[in-house]
């Protein structure tokens, strides 16, 4: 799952995290490092600066694309393989 967090200062980042398949309540894997944080101009300014927020995680061929509001102004595409976030993922 993918999910999305802020730290002190108020900054927005993506992390990603396991979840038990017969009881999702249950968090199987969550690496303490996020997988990505506002760093362009537009993710850094905008109606809520500091932000990037996952909208949608389609995958298509073993490519997970991100599709994410930045600075609740603007959306975004990242992507990334599946197994390396599977494997990033692991190790929470």
């Amino acid at each position: 799952m993918l999910y999305h967090a802020y730290n002190n200062e108020h900054v927005y980042r993506l992390g990603v995290c396991l979840l038990d398949l017969d009881d999702p309540s249950k968090v199987i894997a969550r690496p303490k490092d996020f997988i990505f944080e506002p760093a362009e101009l537009w993710e850094l300014r905008g109606d809520v600066p500091n932000v990037v927020f996952s909208c949608a995680n389609p995958v298509v061929d073993g490519t997970v694309y991100v599709y994410y509001g930045g600075a609740d102004h603007v959306i975004g595409l990242a992507t990334c393989s599946l197994s390396d976030l599977l494997d990033f993922a692991r190790q929470g």
